[in-house]
């Protein structure tokens, strides 16, 4: 059997799986207080946000949920003015009924004609010196490199991979009557001949001050 067929086969029994735990235990659902993603600061740490706003084609894909999609410009005086823009993206989806389920960017960007050209699997480092696993795609698309940082995040776990992901799901909706989750996603263009280590630092010079934020915004 191929790779990719098998994958497909694993992801469709996870999908069947997850959509008949998540309809079982939808009556008893418990959606625990949170901020709104809107009210995430504008400007963090000398950085300052502009939103952009999805189109109803999008939101139609994406299903019932809230999302941010905001770029941040450095306006530090420490920081060069030519940096490039960091882009932020959340997706928190309250419940994670059949066929509402968070929509990976491993699918998204070639969607959107992103192809990836490297892969790693690498950790960030939160300010209390724990780690979690995350995603980090180096995408091309004509003659444009951007670099892509991406991790699920639910219950107070962070987790790369979109098959554990589910497994926590269907794992929390049995034992904590919860089904929200949430995907975030940083993204930044790439200077030229900017390595992706480079690129990664360049870009936690905003994400280590998005990190601590985000419990209030994706419950615990």
């Amino acid at each position: 059997m191929k790779a990719g067929s098998l994958r497909f086969g694993i992801a469709a029994v996870l999908m069947l799986a997850t959509a008949l735990v998540l309809q079982a235990h939808s009556r008893s659902e418990y959606f625990p207080p949170r901020a709104s993603l809107a009210s995430l600061p504008l400007q963090i740490d000398g950085w300052t946000g502009t939103d952009d706003a999805l189109d109803q084609q999008t939101l139609d894909i994406l299903g019932p949920g809230e999302f941010l999609m905001r770029d941040y410009y450095s306006a530090s005086p420490t920081q060069p003015l030519d940096q490039p823009w960091i882009n932020l993206y959340i997706a928190y989806f309250p419940t994670q009924k059949a066929g509402d389920t968070i929509h990976s960017p491993n699918h998204c960007l070639p969607g959107a004609g992103w192809i990836p050209t490297s892969r790693d699997l690498v950790r960030l480092t939160r300010r209390d010196g724990s780690s979690f696993p995350v995603n980090r795609y180096v995408v091309g698309k004509t003659g444009e490199r951007q670099l892509v940082l991406y991790w699920f995040q639910a219950h107070g776990r962070e987790v790369a991979s979109e098959y554990w992901a589910k497994y926590y799901l269907v794992s929390d909706s049995i034992r904590m009557n919860r089904s929200d989750g949430a995907l975030v996603r940083l993204m930044t263009p790439m200077l030229d001949g900017e390595s992706a280590v480079a690129a990664q630092a360049r870009m936690m010079k905003l994400g280590s001050q998005v990190l601590p934020l985000l419990d209030s915004y994706i419950p615990r």
